[in-house]
């Protein structure tokens, strides 16, 4: 698994306090995921102080297909050989289009 931030090391990286990360997460526009440790942000869901460009619209497109959060991490770090690498990666990249074609064809 990747590294992954608490929320109040995510808030110090980000530069803002831990109310704004817990907004940003109840919005859907920062992902935290619970593992054995605790809820957690996982770190490769920012893109330096700002969540992923386009990471919200992927998330609320994954949750509107009934993916939980975890699922929707799964999701986004596994190689799909259509991008290629993994969904996250293409964020990164600024391949929003191509990631949002295929959260949408989850739906269905």
């Amino acid at each position: 698994m990747s590294e992954m931030l608490s929320f109040t090391a995510a808030a110090d990286r980000m530069g803002i306090g831990l109310a704004g990360v817990k907004q940003l997460v109840s919005e859907r526009k920062l992902l935290a995921i619970k593992t054995d440790e605790g809820v957690v942000i996982p770190a490769e869901a920012l893109d330096g102080e700002l969540p992923v460009k386009h990471l919200f619209g992927v998330l609320m497109l994954l949750h509107d297909a009934g993916f939980s959060p975890e699922e929707s991490y799964r999701w986004l770090t596994t190689a799909d050989d259509s991008l290629p690498g993994t969904p996250l990666q293409a964020l990164h990249e600024n391949r929003a289009t191509e990631v949002k074609r295929r959260a949408q064809a989850l739906a269905f």
